[in-house]
């Protein structure tokens, strides 16, 4: 009896182990199990904050950023009944023109267009009323700069009644002098400059003292924002011309490049194409819509918060008989249409 009893007691107590290692393994197996649990929540967690945060980041970001987009246009030269010269295709520049203005009213988000000098070939009054329909047909608002053909001396074409010509045919001109500035949008400031010598006959430019003054302080206000400039005589040339040149280029550009928020600077007059980047400010030579490449540009710019970004793309005229005839009248096609980058490209100004 007694044997039996130990057996017996044996066999539970094996049994009662067997049991008791059972339940110590589902507890440990229950409390791993549970441990998996919540490293892998706090995991998830961890990783759902940080997408969060990076998703947050790129919203604010993004949202922060303000684009203009704008065209410019150049060296129009329009005769209403011209002959071609020796390179400029005058005798088409009515329909140039109106090929420009239709391909630029495919773009509904121009903010503005800006004709940068030399809208006219000749400056008589009845030019630029002929011309000043063609602008009309325009779908965004457009601006003007002065070049040397648009005035000159001799009283032909007076500076303020070509400005009062304007200010009839265009609501938006509606400035006092023919330097000016506007904020086309928040955070962005737009400066015409006149560099245009008048007291006599010369292709070459200059801007006095009383104006650049006035430059001074327009962007002295302008220290946080984008700015944009606008000429018709070039401070960077796109190449060597001693006729074609800003007179005091040196004491323009000096006083642009001590201010170090983003600012482009664009030119024509020389109906090339070049672009020049000196740290935060972009120098831009557009060429002629007139002489081959017969081309504008239009500009996508983008401020974000720790840069601003230039997009620049040209586009050639449709017209495609008269830009194989102007080729013909170049003698280097590739001086005047650049090099790619030249063209079309993006270029970045750090803040």
């Amino acid at each position: 009896m007694t044997n039996i009893l130990k057996t017996s007691t044996m066999k539970l107590r094996k049994y009662w182990n067997k049991i008791s290692m059972k339940r110590r393994k589902n507890t440990r197996k229950v409390h791993h199990e549970k441990q998996e649990t919540f490293f892998t929540k706090l995991a998830n967690g961890i990783i759902t904050i940080c997408l969060t945060a990076g998703m947050l980041w790129g919203l604010q970001t993004y949202s922060a950023s303000t684009s203009l987009k704008f065209a410019q246009v150049s060296d129009v030269h329009f005769l209403e009944n011209g002959s071609n010269t020796t390179f400029k295709m005058i005798g088409e520049s009515p329909r140039l023109l109106d090929d420009a203005v239709n391909q630029l009213n495919e773009h509904n988000d121009l903010d503005f267009v800006m004709f940068t000098g030399d809208l006219i070939d000749k400056p008589f009054e009845k030019e630029l009323r002929a011309v000043l329909p063609h602008l009309e047909n325009l779908n965004a608002p457009w601006y003007f700069a002065f070049g040397n053909h648009d005035r000159c001396i001799g009283g032909y074409l007076t500076t303020q009644v070509y400005m009062d010509m304007l200010k009839d045919a265009n609501k938006n001109y509606t400035f006092k002098n023919a330097y000016y500035s506007f904020e086309p949008k928040k955070n962005y400031k737009v400066i015409v400059l006149d560099d245009i010598i008048t007291d006599r006959l010369t292709s070459n430019g200059y801007i006095d003292e009383h104006q650049l003054k006035w430059l001074k302080n327009e962007l002295d206000k302008s220290k946080n924002d984008t700015v944009l400039i606008f000429m018709h005589v070039p401070i960077v040339e796109p190449f060597a011309s001693p006729n074609h040149r800003l007179k005091n280029a040196t004491q323009v550009m000096s006083l642009i490049e001590s201010y170090k928020n983003p600012i482009g600077v664009f030119q024509g007059h020389y109906h090339a194409t070049k672009v020049v980047q000196h740290d935060n400010v972009l120098y831009v030579a557009t060429p002629a819509l007139v002489s081959y490449p017969n081309a504008f540009r239009i500009v996508n710019v983008t401020n974000y918060k720790d840069k601003t970004v230039f997009d620049l793309k040209w586009y050639e005229t449709r017209e495609k008989t008269i830009q194989k005839m102007a080729k013909l009248l170049v003698f280097s096609g590739a001086m005047y249409a650049g090099e790619p980058k030249d063209q079309s490209g993006v270029y970045e100004i750090k803040k």
